[in-house]
């Protein structure tokens, strides 16, 4: 089961040191530099035509049946492919239990949704490639 994302839901205050915050040039709350930026990569793709549109946190995915622990998950983009296909991404500075539990129990109740992870060393090779040509990219 999956429903869309409430936006008021996106408004959460950050975690520890997250840098969580509105980001003018977005128009959106993101909860850490890195899902900014990995935003601001996806808006530079699409104005260059190479995918055809994105969406942050837009559906949740209910795990049913689950009465404790992880009921949900509620990857950070939705990305349509040119060719139609639709990809999550989930952007991760590191990878916690709770993480872990969300994306294993995604693969077992909606085998059929691909999600990406976007860790910190693909995160570190999209900065080092186009990060100086995006606009607004946040460093540190």
């Amino acid at each position: 089961m999956t429903r869309i994302a409430d936006p008021s839901d996106r408004y959460r205050p950050p975690k520890g040191n997250a840098h969580g915050g509105i980001r003018e040039d977005l128009g959106l709350y993101m909860r850490s530099r890195m899902e900014a930026n990995f935003a601001r990569y996806l808006a530079w793709l699409k104005v260059r035509g190479e995918i055809v549109e994105w969406a942050h946190e837009p559906e949740e995915f209910w795990f049913d049946g689950i009465k404790r622990g992880t009921r949900s998950y509620l990857p950070d983009f939705r990305v349509v492919e040119r060719s139609g296909a639709v990809v999550y991404y989930e952007t991760k500075g590191y990878m916690d239990p709770v993480s872990r539990t969300k994306l294993r129990r995604m693969a077992k109740y909606h085998p059929e949704v691909r999600v990406v992870v976007v860790g910190r060393e693909e995160y570190a090779e999209i900065r080092r490639k186009v990060g100086a040509m995006i606009p607004g990219w946040e460093e540190g």
